[in-house]
């Protein structure tokens, strides 16, 4: 007889053990990937809140300042709603600032590119030695470390009656030696504009610099294999490669020349008579000179405006060159 081997009893027949426990792992998983989209936020916030307390209430406060009557001087200011508006677009010295605006920050704007490309080219040439580049990148990066009120001094110095220019212009036989550049309405326009271009042209001079030193030095030969003259290798070559910073340079200077007031304000203060007024100084007037806050909210909401379209041309050939 065989002996009977002993069966294990199967898996089915076996009692079912108690449910597993319920893991926790999804939920921890939700909670790390809720705090991992809401890092980058708590990193912003700091600076979030100082955008909004620095930044976007006084704009709203401006704004609603300009729908009151007489507010800061007034304990119950009433509201008049676009009347302040009105009085300001219908008043004539603030054309004459649009004006002046225009002129200046065109002329201005013109002058710093040509200025700053002609230097940078300089400064990109060959010709001169390091010691040369060296010694002229520092004489004409100067004009730009001077604060405003250096610049207004000395230029209030050199275009004086007595002064420098007057002398040498005298001397050339080009003048009369004793010209009013700051005094009279005829010329004090220019001498500001002046006074403009030579202290903001390294700008455009340091940023076209780079690009000049950032264009590979192939393209140029390969324009003088297909015998392309040196104003041929500028036009193909220098000014397509150059586009993107020329472009984005001079609307940048665009807008912050609009927005140029101490140096008018510490030469001429917006005179003589309103020769050269400028938006800044006629905003300013109004709310520090006469007191009128209200009419001056309004023509800084008027200057903001105009001030965002050219920021919105700005940001979007930023986008689009993106």
């Amino acid at each position: 007889m065989h002996a009977e081997t002993p069966t294990l009893p199967s898996e089915a027949s076996q009692p079912a053990g108690p449910p597993p426990p319920t893991s926790s792992v999804p939920r921890s998983r939700s909670v790390a990937r809720i705090r991992e989209r809401l890092a980058p936020y708590g990193f912003l916030s700091p600076a979030g809140v100082l955008l909004v307390v620095l930044m976007v209430t006084p704009v709203l406060m401006v704004v609603w300042y300009s729908l009151m009557d007489s507010v800061i001087t007034n304990m119950d200011p009433q509201f008049v709603g676009f009347d302040n508006y009105a009085e300001v677009l219908t008043d004539p010295v603030f054309y004459v600032a649009v004006r002046n605006t225009l002129v200046f920050t065109g002329a201005s704007v013109a002058a710093h590119f040509a200025i700053g490309l002609a230097f940078a080219l300089m400064l990109n040439s060959p010709l001169l030695g390091n010691r040369g580049k060296a010694l002229f990148r520092v004489l004409y990066v100067l004009p730009w470390l001077f604060t405003v009120a250096i610049v207004a001094v000395l230029w209030r110095l050199l275009l004086n009656p007595n002064g420098v220019v007057n002398y040498v212009l005298g001397a050339l036989g080009l003048g009369s030696g004793q010209t009013e550049w700051l005094s009279d309405p005829s010329t004090a326009l220019f001498a500001v504009t002046l006074i403009n271009v030579w202290c903001g042209y390294p700008f455009f001079m340091i940023s076209l610099l780079a690009g000049l030193q950032g264009i590979p030095r192939d393209l140029y030969e390969a324009a003088k294999v297909d015998g392309a003259s040196i104003w041929q290798q500028f036009l193909n070559v220098t000014v397509p490669q150059l586009r993107p910073i020329i472009i984005s340079m001079t609307l940048l200077d665009f807008i912050w020349t609009t927005q140029q007031f101490a140096l008018i304000w510490m030469t001429t203060g917006g005179g003589p008579i309103t020769s050269t007024e400028m938006l800044s100084t006629y905003t300013y007037k109004l709310a520090f000179t006469t007191y009128d806050f209200s009419v001056a909210s309004a023509a800084a909401v008027i200057v903001l405006l105009l001030s965002m379209i050219l920021g919105v041309i700005y940001v979007r050939h930023q986008k689009g060159r993106d």
